[in-house]
């Protein structure tokens, strides 16, 4: 049973070291992950199993051997350092999620699930209610970026369906609207290059239609694409 759930971006320049001088323009989103994180950590219900999920090329299971690396992005830098000598590298979006758990000294105890950037929302769907299912307990923390195309310096370009989109998702984050958040369009956000889309749809298959107290902490698009960052909890009294 889903009991908690944070949700954050995976920029890589949410990294300090990665963003050099440019770090404080991160800072607040920073700020914000780390709160979302706390949160995830001190639910009300406490959780006694704690998920990662983020979107990747190919939906699968992570080892615990697996290491975090911002090689690709010209930092030599790895969770654990060294990692082991056959560990392979997380996804950049599980990555980064291991980072914001390592800053609050939980990272040992969490387990990672990628799901395919474009996998359909069925199956999105249905690995949220087997995480959910999984374990008595589940807190998740899901990683996901919104549109890459909200300003003319954005990755995409400006494109005006991205705003509203965008909204739409801040909406649902805020009301713990697992419904709307299923109901979001593949097609549309392979257009809109939203990296969250698939990681999102995995929290709704988890939280199913079930009713939590949510709150959105960020929502902000620094560069153009649209960085959201919410905290679920479900009542002590839903348990």
């Amino acid at each position: 049973m889903l009991v908690a759930a944070a949700v954050c971006p995976h920029p890589p320049l949410l990294v300090p070291a990665v963003a050099g001088e440019a770090a404080p323009e991160l800072a607040g989103l920073r700020a914000a992950c780390g709160e979302a994180v706390r949160r995830l950590a001190g639910a009300d219900v406490p959780a006694d199993a704690l998920i990662v999920v983020g979107g990747a090329p190919e939906t699968r299971t992570y080892g615990p051997d697996a290491y975090a690396s911002l090689r690709p992005y010209g930092l030599s830098w790895t969770i654990p350092d060294p990692p082991k000598d056959d560990a392979e590298a997380l996804p950049l979006s599980l990555g980064i999620g291991r980072w914001l758990l390592g800053r609050q000294g939980v990272e040992g105890v969490a387990r990672y699930e990628a799901i395919a950037f474009d996998a359909p929302p069925e199956e999105c769907l249905a690995l949220g209610r087997r995480l959910a299912e999984s374990s008595e307990r589940v807190a998740l923390l899901v990683m996901g970026d919104g549109t890459a195309c909200r300003s003319e310096k954005a990755p995409g370009y400006l494109d005006e369906r991205a705003a509203p989109y965008d909204g739409a998702v801040a909406r649902a984050l805020a009301a713990g609207d697992a419904a709307a958040l299923a109901a979001l369009d593949p097609e549309l956000s392979r257009e809109l290059q939203v990296a969250g889309r698939a990681a999102w749809q995995v929290l709704a298959g988890a939280a199913g239609g079930d009713a939590f107290s949510a709150g959105l902490l960020a929502d902000d698009a620094p560069y153009g694409v649209g960085y959201f960052v919410a905290a679920w909890s479900r009542p002590r009294h839903g348990c």
